[in-house]
């Protein structure tokens, strides 16, 4: 093996785990989904929390810019109602009728050589019926849900491993309330998602659509990919316009782990590409 070879299998990422956010990443923005839950959300702190029609308008973007999620910003500012509640609300409604197995992302999904795990702020009965009408429910090791870092039986867990601390400043910034949930964006709810399921952070690419995720798991030490853009942004080692796009964007993923071919480009560079699936 001469230099070159030597140097160009030294740039291979040699990925343990691969951790994908669901809605809007797995889950394609087309669907139209992320729209009928923000409607929901806003129908819920109305009908639910007896905020002002004209209020929810105005501080809905806010607590979901501010707090990574309405649900987190919620909390927050101290509106107390039942999780389970909130889910059914909002999730609960959705026309999963309408989403079709998607064969295309289940053949690319189960032909990765490598450890795949869901990490999604979602709870789980959403992020169960979205992977089985998607058929990819045995695409997936693990799943990282809402109920998974905020679980209403703790002495299920191993306290040793876990840390249950609730109160968690969004971005660090303590000028804000404290938000007593976890959910990404926080840096608490990946350190969580790492013990959870044994990630390496270091060995783990990272796929998302949200840019503020994306900071937070750079922050975190893992590569990142951010889903839905054709352009980097801040964190993000790659983007894909698609998730279907995975293999001709980063085939690196198939041929370093299989030890087949070599990769043609460093790791660091960004693929922006418009493919459409």
């Amino acid at each position: 093996m001469d230099y070159k070879d030597r140097y160009q299998q030294a740039l291979m990422p040699n990925y343990e785990c691969l951790l994908f956010d669901l809605d809007d990443t797995l889950c394609s923005l087309s669907t139209g989904f992320f729209t009928i839950c923000t409607k929901n959300i806003e129908e819920y702190m109305v009908q639910k929390l007896g905020i002002d029609e004209k209020k929810v308008q105005e501080i809905s973007p806010i607590l979901y810019k501010t707090y990574g999620t309405t649900m987190a910003g919620l909390k927050a500012i101290g509106h107390d109602f039942d999780n389970d509640d909130y889910h059914s609300f909002v999730h609960g409604r959705l026309p999963y009728d309408m989403l079709k197995r998607d064969h295309v992302l289940m053949n690319l999904l189960l032909s990765l050589p490598i450890r795949k795990v869901i990490f999604s702020n979602s709870d789980e009965a959403h992020v169960t019926k979205v992977l089985s009408k998607l058929g990819l429910e045995d695409c997936f090791e693990m799943i990282i849900c809402f109920e998974t870092l905020n679980p209403t039986n703790k002495n299920n867990v191993d306290d040793d491993n876990i840390n249950f601390e609730l109160t968690c400043q969004p971005n660090g910034n303590s000028g804000l309330p404290k938000i007593p949930i976890i959910c990404k964006p926080l840096e608490n709810a990946f350190e969580q998602a790492f013990k959870i399921a044994n990630i390496n952070p270091e060995k783990t690419l990272f796929f998302d659509d949200s840019a503020r995720n994306i900071q937070t798991a750079k922050r975190m030490g893992l590569d990142t990919v951010l889903v839905g853009k054709n352009h980097r942004t801040n964190g993000a080692d790659y983007a894909l316009e698609s998730i279907h796009n995975i293999r001709e964007a980063l085939p690196m993923l198939w041929e370093a782990n299989n030890k087949l071919e070599k990769v043609s480009s460093p790791r660091k560079i960004a693929i922006e590409t418009s493919v459409e699936a």
